[in-house]
């Protein structure tokens, strides 16, 4: 049986609230960033995982070799949530992972952008061609 958690950090990312959800499973981290606008409530972020979860976007696993599930008290639960709350940002493995989506995506946009300005120029090549013949064919 795999132990699985999940962790919700809720941040003020001007001019928006941002909610980046972590999946620890297997020794491995996954990262999903997203934007909620206005600060949500409790209710609405319980709403949001509930309708919203199985669509989320998880970015590639990266191992996490820190992650250990096992029983804690209440009291250290209750103190390291108000550490975290005070800290008010994104674990370091997060942020990392959020950056490989982000480069992984930019990646792939790239190479999209430049088949399609190939295929671009490569069309406006052949009309040239094809105008040149035809002036060609006048004479």
């Amino acid at each position: 049986m795999e132990a699985v958690s999940s962790k919700l950090t809720v941040y003020f990312e001007n001019p928006f609230w941002v909610g980046v959800f972590e999946r620890h499973a297997d020794g491995n981290l996954q990262v999903c960033k997203v934007v909620f606008g206005a600060e949500p409530k409790d209710g609405e972020l319980y709403e949001f995982i509930l309708t919203k979860w199985n669509n989320l976007v998880f970015s590639d696993a990266i191992t996490d070799s820190s992650f250990r599930l096992k029983p804690v008290n209440p009291k250290r639960i209750q103190r390291l949530v108000k550490k975290e709350v005070a800290n008010s940002g994104i674990g370091t493995k997060a942020q990392q992972a959020l950056k490989l989506q982000y480069e992984k995506g930019k990646s792939e946009r790239k190479i999209i952008a430049q088949l399609e300005s190939d295929q671009s120029m490569e069309r406006k090549y052949m009309l040239h061609r094809q105008k040149h013949k035809e002036k060609l064919k006048g004479h």
